[in-house]
């Protein structure tokens, strides 16, 4: 049965017709910025395999991080690797460089159909349920707000640790603690892309962490108020 897939990107969508491919980059038949020199030329494919479509990471150096659309699914699309679109929607978040960009993947006919349970079980790409202390949602909400901002704009920048923290009110070096502490807790519940090697934390961490909260729902827009209500802080938790 003919299939074809749509990407959304800025609000503006782009169809791949069954038997075409689709390349996303910098200079791409999907350009998402031709002035972001950090960006590949081409960082990701979309391709049909028989009846299968599959997004491919044809870059050399960055990563992207995938999701069914609901937040429970969540996949780290390293170089070279593939991930198949089965679901009705998948978004798609990466980062290059100061800017991190986020778009749509739409299946006409999807192969599979998530039916949510009560207690839905944990995959390999399925990261449980996090929990945040007070400080550390707040630290999370402002590297994300650009994002939560600008929600389906396409592309935003994350915040310097010296801008969050400023937002905050707090003390870059208190900033740069709790970021620690945060980073090391997703690391061990499996999310990919904190770590950039044995007992270090990755250069690019705080992307990746918007990425992945933003994507897992680990906060939303509506949690944004609490960056100007933020009074409280768990100085003393053991977690914070």
């Amino acid at each position: 049965m003919a299939s074809t897939i749509s990407v959304e990107f800025c609000g503006e969508w782009f169809r791949v017709a069954e038997g075409e491919e689709m390349t996303i980059g910098r200079e791409a038949d999907l350009s998402v910025d031709d002035e972001n020199a950090f960006l590949h030329r081409r960082f990701l494919t979309i391709v049909q395999v028989e009846s299968m479509w599959w997004l491919v990471n044809i870059g050399s150096r960055l990563s992207a991080t995938i999701t069914d659309g609901t937040g429970s699914m969540q996949a780290w699309l390293a170089p070279g690797a593939r991930i198949p679109l089965v679901f009705d929607e998948t978004k798609v978040i990466f980062t290059a460089g100061p800017t991190t960009y986020d778009l749509s993947i739409h299946a006409e006919s999807p192969q599979f159909a998530r039916i949510a349970g009560l207690e839905d079980p944990v995959g390999e790409t399925t990261v449980g349920s996090v929990q945040l202390t007070p400080s550390q949602k707040l630290l999370i909400l402002a590297l994300s707000e650009p994002m939560l901002v600008r929600e389906g704009s396409g592309m935003s920048s994350v915040p310097s640790s010296a801008q969050a923290a400023e937002r905050l009110g707090w003390q870059i070096t208190k900033f740069n603690r709790k970021l620690d502490n945060v980073c090391d807790k997703l690391d061990r519940l499996g999310v990919r892309g904190l770590r950039g090697g044995p007992g270090k934390l990755a250069s690019n961490r705080r992307a990746r962490l918007v990425e992945h909260a933003v994507l897992s729902r680990l906060v939303t827009a509506e949690d944004l108020p609490l960056l100007d209500q933020a009074e409280g802080d768990d100085e003393h938790s053991p977690l914070g």
